[in-house]
């Protein structure tokens, strides 16, 4: 019988480098988002797997994908406990917001 590839193993490899990058740039939420669908995807192939391992060849993309997911959590979470701990700081949002408006005013970038 002809081995198949586990169907979502490159989506979740493709989901977990795209959570990396969520983290930077949406204070964590997307990265947890991102990385979240990635692990549930890599899991459930990985429990299709594991009931029939000799139908599938592409099992090491699944590990490798899940790797990349839990790497993505983890840095998603530090980065939004990180922002969490900034606002609180700040002494609440409206003090954060106004503290980011002297930052941009200070490096002369119009903030609307």
């Amino acid at each position: 019988m002809e081995q198949q590839k586990l169907p979502n193993a490159t989506i979740s490899i493709v989901l977990g480098i795209v959570s990396f990058f969520c983290c930077c740039f949406s204070v964590g939420i997307g990265g947890i988002i991102f990385s979240g669908i990635a692990l549930f995807l890599s899991n459930k192939d990985e429990k299709t797997y594991k009931q029939n391992p000799e139908n599938y060849s592409n099992y090491s993309q699944v590990k490798t994908a899940k790797i990349i997911a839990i790497i993505g959590l983890v840095l998603a979470v530090l980065t939004l406990a990180y922002s969490i701990f900034m606002i609180i700081s700040a002494g609440g949002w409206a003090e954060y917001m106004e503290q980011q408006k002297e930052v941009y005013e200070q490096l002369g970038i119009p903030m609307e």
